[in-house]
């Protein structure tokens, strides 16, 4: 796509509107040390030391100021792009940009939105492009882009900024409902597995934290005397294929969906398996940053040694809805490890309550039909926010490339 699509526009080098900006930090107040994050330069006091790690020597800094652009060189496959919104100083790595004659900055911030820019940073940038790519500068500074007439410019600047507030609030509303029916949905889980669905029966202290109390007629049971667990075993790397020949293997998350509770998927086989466990079973993964993690397998398969299969010997989904609870407990247990994991002795001694068995039924009928309602509108939600970013992205892209004429 060409950038510029009228034809009354000029057009000008990255290097003849821009100049890079390769002042050096001399201030070593630790606050102006600063990140990028998303559009914009995030102060070290706001974020602290997260992503970018400060360095010992803050003079090693480049400075960034109000309103120039910023690019991370070595992310651009993920649109590090955008406008500063503070001053401070950041990583000598990202390209920071003033202008070099009279422009609109917010208007080129806008620009360097646009997907078909950041692929044409793409085309120009060397590197594994699943990992790191670095921007050829030479090329960079050569690619030519839209130069409308200042007063142009800031009228796409004061539309855009009234349109995109607009659209970025509906986005933002939409996924607070998300996380507000992820709550909720959570929160009835935790509420029927440990308490059920009669409000008014007897309770007695469970004597598990994450429990509380729960029906006097209930059992509290080990998980090892309900269900059926069995450890995964690796098999040798060289008997991998990904061309369906031997048994389907899931190793841990990579072969999961990409939500939790899912199903997984066929992606990986071995023609020397070691382990086995059949349709609906409950994988658990036992070691790493996904540790407790679950998934449903939607077939028989092996397991290798990073997870573990689940299989209630009473009800299965009341087993799979009480794991999602104490998921819960497990991660705030290993968090801020830094190589979080669990042992089969804690796994087999994970706790879970045990009502009778019409019971199990009857919460597990009322889960089902409940979060199905909840994740439509989960799903509606984010269909919604899908649109309104496919909207945004196609609003920007008119505009600032000339396609519509704007007056403000």
């Amino acid at each position: 796509m060409k950038l510029c699509q009228n034809s009354n526009w000029k057009e000008e080098k990255i290097k003849t509107l821009f100049i890079e900006r390769v002042e050096k930090n001399v201030n070593s107040n630790e606050d102006y040390l600063s990140i990028v994050k998303d559009v914009g330069v995030v102060p070290y006091s706001e974020k602290g030391n997260v992503g970018n790690k400060t360095s010992d020597n803050p003079e090693n800094y480049k400075m960034v100021y109000q309103d120039d652009l910023v690019i991370n060189p070595m992310n651009i496959k993920i649109g590090s792009v955008g406008i500063s919104k503070y001053f401070g100083c950041l990583s000598s790595v990202y390209i920071v940009l003033k202008p070099n004659k009279k422009l609109i900055p917010n208007y080129y911030g806008y620009l360097f939105e646009l997907k078909p820019f950041q692929k044409s940073l793409k085309k120009i940038s060397n590197g594994i492009m699943e990992i790191r790519e670095s921007i050829n500068k030479i090329e960079f500074y050569s690619l030519k882009l839209p130069y409308p007439p200042l007063e142009q410019q800031q009228q796409i600047v004061s539309f855009l900024d009234s349109k995109i507030e607009l659209i970025d609030s509906l986005i933002q509303k939409s996924g607070r409902k998300i996380r507000l029916l992820k709550e909720k949905r959570t929160s009835l889980i935790n509420e029927l597995v440990t308490k059920g669905l009669n409000p008014d029966v007897e309770m007695k202290d469970s004597g598990v934290e994450w429990i509380g109390e729960s029906p006097s007629h209930w059992e509290i049971k080990k998980l090892k005397y309900i269900s059926k667990i069995i450890y995964g075993v690796s098999p040798p790397d060289t008997t991998y294929n990904d061309k369906g020949i031997g048994t389907l293997l899931i190793n841990g998350p990579v072969e999961y969906s990409k939500t939790d509770f899912g199903y997984t998927r066929g992606i990986k086989w071995t023609t020397e398996p070691s382990k086995f466990t059949t349709k609906g079973s409950l994988l658990f993964c036992l070691r790493g940053s996904t540790t407790g993690r679950m998934n449903i397998t939607h077939t028989d398969v092996s397991i290798g040694r990073g997870v573990c299969s689940i299989n209630s010997k009473e009800n299965q989904w009341f087993l799979i809805y009480s794991m999602f609870s104490v998921r819960r407990w497990i991660q705030d247990q290993i968090s801020g490890s830094t190589f979080p994991s669990v042992k089969s002795d804690d796994v087999n001694n994970y706790i879970i309550c045990s009502p009778p068995l019409k019971e199990q039924q009857q919460i597990v009928e009322h889960l089902d039909k409940q979060t199905r309602i909840i994740d439509k509108t989960i799903s509606n939600e984010e269909k919604r926010i899908d649109l309104l970013k496919e909207y945004r992205q196609s609003l920007i892209s008119e505009v600032v490339t000339g396609q519509r004429k704007v007056t403000y």
